[in-house]
């Protein structure tokens, strides 16, 4: 009898089977430990207990089998436990090339999600059912958490970063959303939910909501409106790097190195932009740091992004 409480929560992602594997073990292994050392320590009670004519004289007596088993057991059991956790670790910041990415803000207090094609939802999230999703998440104040109990995900929304967190819904339905981490005096309401539809339903909701202009296609206009273009606009005639086909892809420094141009490295360029600066310019480029809000960071992220032609979802945060 449970009295109404879920001791097992529902499972409705793909991962979330292989994570309860994996915590199961561990609390059986756990037990069956401690089980084992409360019996011999109950066992000694006992044997030693005042009166009993156990043989008290301290005499020493090792068996080094004995020690070498319980040593190698104990660093297989450790090994294991550790290589079936990275397993799982390791694939949850790999997703699928072809996931669908899903941005979203989280800000005090409230969960803001925009769909590839514009859509936007407050403390709601559509996603079509057995389909990868990425979420990228951003924060504009302080650090919030995205946690679906029912997906066994949960990811940190850090400012000043991009972070991602992605899964395959494998189970139609509305499921708890969290911010699990403690973001300021109305943090308990800051919730939402998670609905999960048929591909076709995915579709049909998507055709059902007012269409607005992709992240992307926002950034693009603010790119411009920011006077960015005429900078790094092909008839410039300021010398500035292009920014055609950039993220992902290897940007020489001025200091002999080379990083990647990443998230990170887009994000800094854009509020700090005298910290890696591309070898062979000036460093002439403002700062926009305190010009641009995180949702505004967001639109020229995902705009700089769709000038690439490598894979978006797929790519290494």
């Amino acid at each position: 009898m449970s009295f109404g409480i879920p001791f097992f929560p529902q499972e409705a992602s793909s991962e979330a089977g292989q994570i309860d594997a994996l915590f199961y073990t561990l609390v059986a292994f756990s037990i069956l430990l401690g089980l084992a050392l409360s019996g011999l320590v109950v066992g000694y009670a006992v044997k030693y207990r005042i009166g009993s004519k156990a043989d008290r004289t301290g005499k020493r007596s090792r068996s080094l089998p004995l020690e070498m088993s319980w040593t190698v057991a104990s660093l297989v059991i450790a090994f294991v436990f550790f290589g079936w956790g990275a397993t799982l670790f390791v694939r949850r910041d790999h997703p699928p090339a072809d996931a669908l990415e899903i941005i979203a803000l989280g800000k005090q207090w409230m969960w803001e999600f925009r769909q590839p094609g514009g859509q936007r939802e407050i403390n709601e999230l559509h996603v079509p059912i057995g389909k990868p999703v990425v979420v990228s998440l951003a924060s504009q104040d302080v650090i919030h958490s995205f946690y679906v109990p029912a997906f066994r995900i949960k990811q940190d929304a850090v400012p000043g970063r991009t972070t991602h967190i992605w899964f395959i819904a494998t189970e139609p339905g509305r499921y708890h959303l969290f911010c699990a981490q403690y973001c300021g005096t109305q943090h308990s309401q800051m919730g939402g939910w998670v609905t999960v539809m048929a591909p076709e339903q995915y579709a049909a909701w998507l055709n059902s909501q007012s269409e607005g202009e992709t992240l992307a296609a926002s950034g693009e206009k603010l790119f411009r409106a920011l006077g960015c273009s005429g900078c790094h606009g092909a008839s410039s005639k300021v010398r500035a790097p292009s920014l055609e086909d950039i993220f992902g892809r290897p940007v020489a420094l001025d200091n002999q190195q080379t990083v990647i141009a990443d998230e990170r490295y887009l994000r800094d360029s854009i509020l700090n932009p005298k910290k890696e600066i591309a070898a062979g310019y000036e460093p002439v480029m403002p700062s926009f740091d305190g010009l641009i809000d995180e949702g505004e960071l967001q639109m020229l992220l995902a705009y700089l992004k769709s000038l690439s032609r490598l894979p978006k979802a797929g790519a290494k945060p």
